[in-house]
């Protein structure tokens, strides 16, 4: 404001009186010299204002805002900033559910989402069929019946998962009123050889758990999951944590790249020592599995041991699976029963954290 006089006076000398119209005004330079003048000048205008307008000043607000607590704040949890709290939430979570439930030891179930019992089977491929009848130039409804129909195999796995499930949770129940380590099937939770899983310890009075994660086309966990054990995660790598951190055993039927993901997954685990336990490694169909993965190329190669090759056992009866399950589980049970830093009943000293 100083300046602004300064450049006002300099112009007044320098050009000599100036007409009345271009003269600037005698307050506006004072108030330019003077800022303390125009902070009360213009402290009286505001008066003058807040006076006139004295029926327009708004009124306290009767109360103070109460924003929600911020781990309630649903806005908030669901978005980009709180992901780590979410993923959080999911590798706790499950942990507290699973002990007050007692669940110590898990046998998991893989196989492919896309098998069926016989009747829905044959009831999906007469489906199929009248597609196929009724629009005989589609393309992608032959494709379809064709695919289903090379799925008939699957049908035999199914029963043969449901029955294995069935004897592992009646066995599992015996040695828990025993007193022995506890067992539980354990599940993606979703359908095909996971259902049947499910459903099998579900008809033998034993609980299961589910490890369920969102999809678009599948908007719940298959009726056989236990409630209390059953849970839906949204990442992947949380689920996949759960699926192999309470481990003792696998059993794969038939899948694809899921099912495959799953098994080469706990397998490298063991691999790195990062499963410190030799995990007994069942799987369902030996025509299946030769055909679809040749193992002894692996070894051939190098590119696996003949020790890591040896862990899978192949079978075709739900009979044969469960003793080669369960002869392995009670020979960990031995094993581990000899390290005294690790609980008979609660075998996870020797997991990784």
């Amino acid at each position: 404001r100083c300046l602004a006089a300064g450049r006002i006076l300099l112009h007044i000398r320098a050009s000599g009186p100036p007409s009345s119209s271009a003269m600037p005004s005698l307050a506006a330079v004072a108030d330019c010299i003077h800022p303390a003048a125009a902070c009360a000048g213009s402290k009286r205008k505001i008066e003058e204002v807040a006076s006139a307008g004295s029926d327009d000043v708004r009124e306290p607000p009767a109360e103070g805002p109460k924003p929600p607590k911020a781990y309630k704040n649903e806005e908030f949890l669901n978005s980009h900033e709180a992901r780590m709290l979410r993923v959080m939430c999911e590798l706790q979570e499950p942990l507290e559910r699973l002990d007050v439930q007692g669940v110590e030891n898990i046998v998991m179930f893989f196989g492919s989402a896309r098998a069926k019992p016989r009747a829905a089977y044959e009831e999906a491929v007469r489906a199929a069929e009248a597609a196929v009848a009724q629009a005989p130039e589609d393309g992608a409804a032959r494709a379809a019946l064709a695919r289903l129909r090379k799925q008939a195999f699957l049908v035999e796995s199914y029963e043969m998962t449901r029955e294995l499930a069935a004897l592992t949770a009646e066995w599992a129940q015996k040695r828990a009123a025993e007193g022995k380590p506890s067992y539980h099937v354990g599940t993606g939770a979703g359908p095909g050889m996971m259902e049947a899983a499910n459903q099998g310890a579900h008809e033998a009075g034993g609980q299961s758990v589910g490890f369920g994660i969102s999809l678009p086309f599948e908007d719940r966990l298959n009726p056989y999951v236990t409630p209390e054990l059953g849970f839906e995660f949204h990442y992947f790598f949380t689920r996949k944590f759960w699926m192999c951190y309470k481990c003792v055993g696998l059993v794969v039927a038939p899948g694809g790249l899921g099912t495959c993901d799953e098994l080469f997954e706990l397998m490298t685990l063991m691999q790195t020592g990062k499963i410190k336990r030799k995990l007994p490694i069942i799987l369902i169909g030996k025509k299946f599995w030769h055909a679809c993965i040749k193992w002894e190329a692996f070894v051939e190669y190098g590119m696996i041991s003949e020790n890591d090759a040896s862990q899978l056992i192949f079978v075709d009866t739900a009979d044969e699976a469960f003793e080669a399950l369960t002869s392995n589980l009670v020979k960990l049970e031995a094993e581990e029963g000899a390290n005294p830093h690790t609980s008979p009943k609660k075998l996870r000293a020797v997991r990784t954290g």
